[in-house]
């Protein structure tokens, strides 16, 4: 007697994370610019109300972690809210008169992922 045919199921596993973490850095054209925490979270929420007004500047962000020095954050967004974020962070070119950009530097929907990174990484 033959054995049964082995049946196979494909399972398409879709990221049902509730947040996504960004990781971003602002970068001034000029040196010397410096920014508290609630200057950048008023500078995250005026990109997203100038590209897509008062509403979807009410999207629930967080900013997990802050530093100062280097201007570099990251961002805890609803993930409906991500492309939003992303493309308002692109598209800023100016804060208070002066020439800024964004950089992303990771996004995941595990902020572990954010702990590390492979670009970074140095074996002895």
């Amino acid at each position: 007697m033959p054995a049964p045919a082995a049946t196979y199921e494909r399972i398409v596993y879709k990221n049902p994370s509730e947040h996504h973490y960004m990781k971003v850095c602002l970068e001034f054209q000029e040196h010397g610019v410096g920014l508290n925490v609630a200057q950048f979270k008023q500078l995250l929420i005026s990109a997203l109300k100038d590209l897509f007004g008062e509403v979807d500047a009410a999207l629930p962000l967080d900013i997990l972690t802050y530093e100062e020095e280097t201007l570099s954050a990251i961002l805890r967004i609803c993930s409906s809210g991500l492309v939003r974020l992303w493309s308002s962070l692109t598209l800023l070119g100016s804060y208070k008169g002066k020439k800024c950009a964004f950089r992303v530097i990771q996004v995941s929907p595990f902020l572990l992922a954010l702990s590390g990174n492979s670009r970074e990484l140095v074996l002895d």
